[in-house]
């Protein structure tokens, strides 16, 4: 297969450089073969940050890696399949349509949905914003309010402020403590003039899964378009648009071991939703997304797509178990640890927590070692502590102290046990540090205690 052959070039690089030191548990072991960080007998130096190795790799609600079988579909379309799609007067474009119409119906089997129902985009932003800004457009003559919720991803928040500059009404709707809508706060929302409901399927910082069947019955009720950004859902949970009743559905290609820059938008054609286009161009996806497809990329997701169909249920059985000793392993040793967001309604490869009694920048510092985050990919370069928690209540001390470990079909026990180890250290040598700590210990209640101001 050619992932072997990629596999013998991996392991000639590697044989190359007797110096190069890789982590003994990095399931990003295998790394691109040429890397933009220098490397010494001493460790790895980028950014200005000097570790040992290559981290331990637990941030797959950012990114996931590409499976093995994946990058086997798509090498022959880079290679010698190099078609465009869009060409129709030759073999080379025809096999690439075809190829193009088998990812459709693979990424449409994963969620219950007809190929004709599925448009490629570059990703998921891509995807929410056509179907906000796009759904709104369209029936703007009728249709002037929008609701959606406090804790969305950045692009659903920023596609609907762009819609109120343009006078449309926006409701955020606050969640409860555990990060789940309150449906009876969604049902008072609705106005008659509501044209669509946003609501995340999985939350992407704190992995609490939203009650869809619920929110769907309620949308169709009330006649109003149901969308959903279900990024870190597809392949995770299990995924039905018509037991969800949605009328439009984000999904991204590198959140379930696929490649980046490839999307997808699942749009319900009875009851038929229209959309406004958000670029003009060729007419490509029946104008809804103009541009050739990338056909590596999209024969990637419908691969993806197809292996996640297969692996789901043991992925899930496998990740609940290793979540539990991540979290059992930590909570063994120390106190003070919050799982932020519903245990009961989360993606189990989704762990957020809390470390009171320690400064958040300093914590995710001194876990260089291990790739983790604290909050979305796309607004890590903020220090303000994470919007999505402050929405569930989360004192802002504690907010900072978040971190979100992600485990995924790669990671490994000992990965695990390995992280689990680095951060109880990290956290006991803060805690030493820290006079709030130590008062607590003397139980002194520091919330009673009245600061002077200078």
């Amino acid at each position: 297969m050619t992932s072997k052959l990629f596999a013998s070039l991996l392991r000639n690089h590697l044989t190359k450089k007797p110096h190069l030191r890789r982590h003994p548990f990095s399931t990003a072991a295998a790394a691109a073969l040429t890397e933009p960080h220098e490397e010494t007998t001493a460790g790895i130096t980028m950014k200005g940050v000097k570790i040992s190795g290559r981290p331990l790799y637990l941030d797959v609600q950012a990114t996931s890696p590409v499976d093995p079988r994946v990058l086997d579909a798509m090498l022959p379309f880079y290679l010698s399949r190099y078609g465009n799609p869009h060409s129709r007067t030759h073999f080379y474009g025809w096999e690439s349509d075809d190829a193009i119409e088998h990812a459709r119906s693979q990424v449409a089997a994963l969620i219950s949905a007809s190929p004709k129902e599925i448009v490629f985009t570059s990703g998921a932003t891509e995807s929410n914003n056509i179907s906000i800004k796009g759904v709104l457009h369209f029936y703007k003559e009728k249709k002037k309010h929008v609701i959606t919720t406090q804790t969305e991803h950045k692009c659903v928040l920023d596609s609907c402020r762009h819609l109120q500059q343009e006078g449309f009404d926006v409701t955020y709707l606050p969640v409860e403590s555990d990060g789940l809508v309150d449906l009876e706060k969604l049902r008072s929302a609705i106005r008659p003039d509501t044209g669509l409901a946003s609501v995340m399927a999985v939350n992407n910082e704190i992995g609490v899964v939203q009650p869809m069947e619920e929110i769907g019955k309620i949308c169709k009720e009330f006649g109003v378009a149901f969308h959903t950004d279900a990024a870190q859902a597809l392949g995770k949970i299990p995924v039905d648009v018509d037991k969800w009743n949605v009328s439009l559905m984000s999904l991204s290609g590198h959140k379930v071991y696929g490649p980046k820059g490839v999307g997808a938008l699942y749009m319900r054609r009875r009851p038929r939703i229209r959309v406004e286009p958000q670029m003009n161009g060729g007419g490509q996806e029946r104008g809804i997304r103009s541009g050739t497809l990338p056909t590596p990329l999209v024969v990637g997701m419908g691969a993806a797509c197809e292996v996640a169909s297969k692996e789901m249920e043991h992925d899930e059985k496998r990740i609940s178990a290793l979540q539990q000793r991540l979290l059992n392993g930590i909570r063994d040793k120390l106190d003070g640890v919050v799982v932020n967001g519903s245990m009961e309604r989360r993606y189990v490869g989704n762990l957020n927590l809390s470390f009171a009694y320690v400064e958040g920048e300093s914590l995710l510092m001194g876990l260089k070692e291990v790739a983790v985050s604290s909050g979305s990919a796309c607004t890590s370069a903020s220090l303000e502590p994470s919007y999505v928690l402050r929405a569930l209540g989360v004192e802002e001390d504690m907010a900072h102290t978040s971190i979100r470990f992600g485990i995924g079909r790669f990671t490994a026990e000992e990965e695990i046990d390995r992280a689990v180890q680095l951060a109880v250290q990290q956290v006991e040598k803060l805690r030493d540090m820290s006079p709030l700590y130590e008062m607590m210990k003397e139980g002194i209640n520091i919330k009673d205690i009245k600061w002077d101001q200078h």
